[in-house]
């Protein structure tokens, strides 16, 4: 008895149905080619010859079976991506830390001083001595004010003093704007079209004129670009996207008289300041993230995202984050153990 070919993953028909998709241009008409093809070539619908009472109701479930069927194996191969996707980013993160950790311990080597019996500093000189240059005899010497010759560390601490200055210049900046949270974490494109977000995937509405279907519209959605528009009509949008998608798990459908798209995000840790290159764009320091959501993360993941959201409010307040206030912490902690030392002049980085 021979076997029943798995047809599940097959991909030899792929080619013929890609030329059915786009020549149809829509989820709807493609399902129509397709049943239409069963209503009139073949007996899905009235059951082998002989057959008695409704056949359509088989049909239909028959239709669900291989329905669930597969959006059963979507949501296994979905949860698989899900999961490699987490491994990634828990290897990145332990990698940053490693290298962060590193760079740490190497500055604290650098930053020891000796002290030698006399009081002098006897620590290796990072730079080599400098010899000094030998000066002609003049007739008559004249007296010339020396200047100080600037180091690098008076160089470093002039950049970074300047730094410091652009730098709260910008906090100050932030801090003014009051703005509320963009809706839905999005925001609107006048004349073309609203979006909102999550972390995963990116929502688009745009208005379409009356009794618009699917076959009198051009969609295009690749991997960095985006085209939407009317047959025969100026593209209402024909642009790059300002992010990368999954091509395979986005898609398009009319719904209430608009175009919606969902593009499924290729990074699904990073909030979009924008949908498309040129467009206006939202603070994303704004975005407020979905609380209930927390609980679909692993523990490492969602104390990742709820420190990330942590920060976002004691910046907000103007008040130090998460690892700033451990700094202050560890500061208080050595100062109490060491009363004899100065700490007037101590900055934390």
């Amino acid at each position: 008895m021979s076997k029943t070919p798995d047809y599940t993953s097959d991909e030899k028909f792929d080619g013929l149905y890609m030329n059915v998709a786009q020549s149809a241009r829509g989820i709807e008409p493609l399902l129509d080619t397709l049943f239409s093809f069963l209503r009139r070539k073949t007996d899905f619908f009235s059951g082998p010859p002989g057959s008695d009472g409704d056949t359509t109701e088989s049909a239909i479930a028959k239709v669900n079976d291989v329905l669930n069927k597969h959006r059963d194996i979507f949501l296994k191969e979905k949860e698989k991506n899900q999961a490699k996707e987490i491994k990634k980013k828990k290897i990145e993160m332990e990698k940053e830390r490693k290298k962060e950790a590193k760079k740490a311990n190497k500055k604290e080597v650098e930053d020891v001083i000796e002290i030698g019996d006399d009081g002098f500093d006897i620590s290796t000189p990072t730079s080599k001595p400098v010899a000094k240059p030998i000066s002609k005899p003049v007739s008559k010497p004249v007296s010339k004010p020396v200047s100080k010759p600037a180091t690098k560390s008076t160089l470093d601490t002039a950049e970074k003093d300047e730094g410091d200055v652009i730098e709260d210049k910008d906090e100050d900046k932030e801090e003014d704007d009051d703005s509320p949270p963009p809706p839905g974490n999005g925001g609107t494109v006048p004349g073309k079209y609203v979006w909102t977000q999550t972390l995963s995937e990116i929502n688009l509405l745009s208005p379409l004129p009356p009794n618009t279907r699917g076959r009198d519209m051009i969609v295009s959605i690749q991997k960095k670009s985006l085209k939407i528009s009317l047959k025969n009509q100026e593209p209402i949008v024909n642009a790059k996207l300002s992010h990368t998608i999954i091509m395979d798990d986005s898609f398009w459908t009319i719904e209430d008289g608009n175009l919606s798209i969902i593009l499924q995000k290729s990074n699904q840790m990073e909030w979009w300041d924008c949908v498309c290159v040129g467009d206006p764009k939202i603070n994303t320091k704004k975005v407020e993230p979905e609380n209930s959501k927390l609980n679909d993360l692993d523990g490492e993941m969602r104390q990742t995202v709820e420190k990330m959201m942590f920060d976002q409010r004691q910046k907000a307040l103007g008040l130090p984050s998460s690892d700033e206030q451990k700094k202050h912490d560890l500061l208080d902690k050595f100062k109490k153990a060491h009363p004899e030392m100065d700490f007037s002049q101590a900055k934390i980085q």
